[in-house]
């Protein structure tokens, strides 16, 4: 059975269809929004008689068939009063889990740089030999192939938190997502031979976004214990950042991959962060970042 087979089923013995208009107090619109999380609480009902006798409780297959079935009709009359049909919301969700969990097979490898077009003076590296350094009052130095990149760094806040190393941020944005204005400008590699991608994609709109991203998923990581430990981020921060950068060409990354960026990012932070320093090889070609001992 497909599912706008059901749906369409299942709207033949609504006892409460919608009139004309959608009015969204109206019993015929509450009714089923309720039944949802009613026949949720049914299911968790009969989950805890099964955790609690174990396969002494035969019913639970069955029970639960009938309970996920009630959830699905309450579901499909949500969706038919809303104007969506099951297909549609099921395509739509299997893409969203698709581009927030690829395929094992996908391959950074695979994908395509953003400058390979241009002429190698305007593209990034693709690999670099990064080292960090802390000096004295907590200023901390960033070296390329040997050479100092930026400006100092400090935390610019009254207490200490790390922040001045957030270059790490924007050399993981670089590696994993093959993206970083910020990184671009600093090594001079704007893409000057197109005067439009130069201002859009390289210019200080997209810099100050790439901060902006930084900034916000610190504060966001800040909270929780800088994701040590943690297996991801929320779907509303990778969302909100797709946002920002819906008009840039970091768009067509999916939000599995600033996952995995933001996931490195802070895992190499944390260790730079603790000893003062790092050496960091990042690879924009194979799409990895690495701490390396010095």
């Amino acid at each position: 059975m497909h599912l706008n087979e059901y749906q369409e089923r299942a709207k033949s013995t609504d006892q409460q269809p919608l009139g004309e208009g959608m009015d969204p107090n109206s019993s015929e619109m509450l009714v089923p929004l309720l039944g949802m999380v009613g026949e949720l609480g049914e299911l968790l009902a009969e989950y805890k008689k099964w955790l609690r006798d174990g396969q002494a409780y035969a019913l639970f297959p069955d029970r639960a068939r009938e309970e996920l079935g009630d959830l699905l009709w309450y579901l499909s009359n949500t969706a038919t009063k809303f104007g969506l049909s099951l297909e549609e919301i099921g395509r739509y969700n299997l893409q969203k889990t698709a581009r927030r969990w690829p395929a094992k097979e996908t391959k950074a490898s695979h994908r395509k740089l953003f400058d390979e077009e241009y002429p190698p003076e305007e593209r990034l590296p693709r690999k670099m030999g990064v080292t960090i350094n802390e000096g004295g009052s907590k200023v901390v130095k960033m070296f390329i192939d040997g050479k100092q990149v930026g400006d100092d760094l400090r935390d610019n806040r009254y207490d200490d938190d790390g922040y001045r190393f957030h270059d790490v941020f924007h050399l993981t944005y670089a590696s994993v997502l093959g993206w970083s204005p910020i990184l671009r400008a600093l090594l001079r590699r704007k893409r000057k031979s197109n005067p439009a991608v130069d201002e859009v994609e390289d210019g200080g709109r997209a810099r100050v976004i790439e901060e902006g991203i930084a900034a916000m998923v610190f504060s966001y990581a800040e909270r929780r214990n800088f994701l040590e430990g943690a297996e991801g981020v929320s779907f509303e921060l990778l969302r909100t950042i797709k946002d920002m950068t819906a008009h840039l060409e970091v768009s067509c990354r999916a939000e599995g991959e600033w996952e995995r960026a933001i996931m490195e990012g802070f895992r190499i932070w944390r260790q730079v962060r603790d000893s003062g320093e790092g050496k960091i090889e990042a690879d924009l070609e194979r799409g990895t970042i690495t701490l390396t001992p010095r």
